[in-house]
């Protein structure tokens, strides 16, 4: 006998508008070490705050391959455990072709690093998050915050927080 579960369904914010209200603003970021977990949740809530819109989403994006976004609990031992299986899932001194100078011909710089396990802890991370916005706040859940992870190397890093929505 088959069984079809109903889910739970609840409205949880409605807007009619006529027109969303878009804002993107930048933050830059400067690493310190790799890996590094930053939390930049107060900035996301700053830019969704000046936005005016109290409907819609707001996505954080990162501009690099090697560095990523995601969402989890600051808890100061989780982020040490997140760090230890990052770097037990691409270790930094392994073999990565990406790093051989002598084959790779594309996308290099005067100053290139070798940094294949950076590209690949990032392919498993993600460049961007998106949460809801409900009556003018990111819904994130009582333990969740937005970071910004360094995979690579100290530097400044740029992050778009891209708010959509209706006022």
């Amino acid at each position: 006998m088959e069984r079809t579960l109903e889910a739970r369904r609840e409205l949880v914010a409605r807007a009619d508008a006529p027109a969303a209200r878009v804002i993107c603003e930048a933050i830059e970021v400067e690493t310190t070490t790799a890996p590094e977990f930053i939390d930049v949740t107060d900035d996301v809530i700053n830019v969704v705050d000046g936005s005016g819109v109290r409907f819609g989403q707001v996505t954080v994006f990162s501009q690099h391959t090697t560095a990523a976004i995601k969402i989890n609990e600051n808890e100061p031992l989780l982020l040490l455990d997140l760090a230890r299986l990052l770097r037990q899932f691409a270790p930094p001194g392994s073999y990565y072709e990406h790093n051989d100078f002598t084959r790779r011909t594309v996308n290099m710089n005067e100053d290139e690093c070798a940094n294949g396990h950076s590209h690949c802890q990032h392919l498993f991370l993600g460049s961007s998050e998106t949460i809801p916005i409900v009556d003018g706040r990111i819904s994130l859940g009582r333990w969740q915050r937005v970071f910004l992870i360094e995979l690579d190397h100290p530097r400044p890093r740029r992050v778009l927080i891209n708010v959509v929505g209706t006022a």
